[in-house]
């Protein structure tokens, strides 16, 4: 679940958006992402004797092929613009917080996100905006009603519909990550890898592109499963002087959705434009904004 923003880390207007023809698309480099090869509805609800029933089945992924109309432009303000910086909220007694990294990442306990006050869930945005990744134990969104996790996430911004991932039946803002019982999807895209270590930016083909995203696991193997998070601030400010002002004013452009790829496209395929160095409205921080497959 990712919610819009209008800046998402950047000064107004530095956003293009245009209509994508065939020959721009043509121009902009693919990169192959595999779909879901081995879902069987059966076996998530009922199990067998290898892999037990899916937890939570009302998170179960489908792929409906809905139409969205083009994504409107809208003005946002950060939540973490009007936060207490001492983040009262997010230390009750009894919470801590620990560092997981020296400039990205705090692992949190004793906070239940889901009753967080209006002023607890801008200080979460603040906080999120300094560390770049929070991890809260022992939360209950995945227990409670999806509208529940919509209705917190929708405080941070428009919520959005992604363009082509699997979603819930009912509740399309929700975006599903699954590998279903069985997949080896993933080990063969990495066979021929030298690591199974892939960054990407999420839905950086949108105009406007998620500020904030949450994340919760609802069912995890015993072993992997990691996602790995880069600081792209840290990225940026360790280039030299000199390069740093090389990347300033330069643009990347991106297309999407993506059909073409045998994947669902719920929306006219787009071709926009972003800066490669973005600016966080809130912490002012610069910030590394690119991904593979862009065209300069």
């Amino acid at each position: 679940m990712s919610s819009e923003s209008q800046t998402s880390g950047v000064t107004n207007g530095s956003t293009v958006l245009q209509k994508l023809t065939p020959n721009a698309a043509a121009g902009i480099p693919r990169i192959p992402i595999p779909g879901p090869k081995a879902y069987n509805h059966e076996v998530e609800t009922k199990g067998t004797d290898v892999w037990p029933p899916a937890t939570y089945q009302n998170y179960l992924p489908t792929w409906p092929t809905d139409k969205y109309p083009s994504l409107e432009p809208f003005t946002h303000v950060d939540p973490g613009s009007r936060a207490d910086p001492s983040f009262p909220d997010l230390h009750p007694p009894g919470s801590k917080h620990t560092p997981i990294n020296p400039t990205i990442g705090t692992k949190i306990t004793g906070v239940q996100l889901s009753s967080l006050s209006d002023a607890g869930k801008d200080q979460l945005a603040l906080l999120t905006a300094q560390r770049k990744v929070l991890v809260f134990r022992d939360q209950d969104f995945a227990s409670l009603p999806i509208e529940k996790a919509l209705e917190f996430g929708s405080y941070f911004g428009r919520l959005h519909v992604h363009p082509s991932s699997a979603t819930t039946a009912s509740h399309h803002q929700i975006h599903i990550v699954h590998r279903g019982a069985g997949d080896e999807t993933w080990s063969k895209f990495f066979k021929g890898r030298c690591s199974h270590v892939s960054f990407h930016t999420d839905t950086i083909t949108e105009e406007q592109p998620p500020g904030t995203t949450f994340m919760y696991i609802l069912d995890l193997p015993e072993a992997g499963g990691d996602t790995i998070f880069a600081d792209q601030v840290q990225a940026y400010r360790r280039l030299s002087p000199g390069f740093q002002e090389k990347l300033h004013g330069l643009k990347a452009q991106y297309s999407g959705p993506d059909g073409g790829r045998g994947g669902i496209c719920r929306r006219e395929s787009v071709l926009v434009e972003h800066p490669i160095v973005r600016t966080h409205p809130v912490t002012g921080e610069k910030a590394l904004y690119t991904t593979r497959g862009c065209k300069l």
